[in-house]
């Protein structure tokens, strides 16, 4: 694995570190690759799992896919999709073998310090192993379950979940810059910001899995009014098959306006907070870096939003939208990790 030759080849003397930053790297790309599934249709490019109409790869599966093309051409199973499905899939194992390998290196090193050295405590690990294992459940069901909304949103939460495990535990295995005491302030604010950046993405998930994107095709109104006419009821029932309502009927376009204009409104909320926090933050001695990157990150998504809005939902935009997102995860997690080891003069 490529992975693996990058790591064992880096002149970074601590190659178990430079493993969790290469897994914490591939993660964002699987997350920004998952998007360009989901936004590209191809999440039943092969409708069965883990393989494609039970072979390892789309060469093998070509004569079940020409004939599903041929049944319906503009449908989700195409060549290309098949493809793309299948490279996401390939992309996801590889980041769990990353994980085992992360688990059983810790193990060995916990144990060879006699478990002393909290560095290496397999705790984390062990835990990301058990969420990976979670996440490719919620993959299979994506497939099985047909792209029902529920479950391709808690996929995309999950994935976003593993990225701010893997940052946790490699802030752990990264020296750090003095942090002055007074940012241990800014503990609870930090955290109620990672919280209410997880709801958000979650909104933007149950946007992107109800295709409700353009919903709203003006801005900063909806249909031209502060206040539309929605449809909460049967927009946010949760457990439901796609495009339809609890009922099994057609899912109202009302319904879509309420999901779409339900995330729009709660990322004015966001962004003022994470604007103050990030604030809070360039003040204090060792967060300047990461308050700098975050509001940079924050005005980067907004202005994708708007774009995003404004020309139509084009798929580069898309993607960057849900990529700019996973960053602002990693930022969150990185400034949450640094309140709590202020007033220390090192790494925790």
């Amino acid at each position: 694995m490529l992975a693996c030759v990058i790591v064992w080849s880096s002149k970074d003397p601590d190659k178990y570190r430079k493993l969790v930053w290469v897994t914490v790297f591939l993660t964002f790309d699987v997350i920004m690759f998952g998007a360009f599934t989901r936004l590209t249709d191809s999440g039943l490019g092969c409708p069965d799992w883990p393989g494609c109409y039970g072979h390892a790869n789309p060469l093998q599966a070509m004569e079940h896919i020409r004939a599903a093309e041929a049944l319906m051409p503009d449908g989700p199973v195409t060549v290309m999709k098949a493809w793309v499905e299948m490279i996401h899939r390939y992309l996801a194992m590889g980041i769990g073998v990353l994980i085992i390998a992360i688990m059983v290196i810790a193990w060995r090193f916990w144990l060879q310090s006699g478990r002393t050295n909290q560095r290496f405590s397999p705790r984390y690990p062990m835990l990301l192993f058990v969420f990976v294992c979670i996440q490719g459940a919620f993959g299979a069901w994506t497939v099985t379950m047909k792209l029902q909304p529920i479950i391709v949103t808690i996929h995309l939460l999950l994935g976003m979940l593993l990225l701010g495990m893997l940052t946790w535990v490699g802030a752990y295995q990264k020296d750090h810059a003095y942090v002055a005491e007074q940012a241990s302030a800014l503990r609870l604010p930090a955290l109620i910001g990672l919280l209410l950046l997880t709801v958000q993405i979650a909104l933007g998930g149950w946007v992107s899995t109800n295709y409700a994107a353009l919903a709203c095709t003006d801005f900063p109104l909806c249909h031209g009014a502060l206040i539309p006419q929605m449809d909460f009821d049967n927009g946010f029932t949760l457990w439901r098959s796609l495009g339809m309502t609890a009922d099994g009927e057609y899912l109202p376009f009302d319904a879509l306006t309420a999901i779409h204009w339900t995330h729009r409104v709660f990322a004015f909320v966001l962004a003022a907070y994470l604007a103050w926090l990030g604030y809070q933050a360039l003040k204090l001695e060792g967060m300047r870096p990461i308050a700098r990157a975050l509001l940079g990150a924050l005005a980067l998504q907004i202005t994708i939003g708007i774009a995003t809005v404004s020309l139509k939902w084009p798929l580069a935009l898309a993607v960057a939208h849900n990529g700019c997102a996973a960053l602002l995860v990693l930022l969150l997690v990185m400034l949450n990790y640094k309140t709590r080891i202020s007033g220390q003069p090192g790494k925790s």
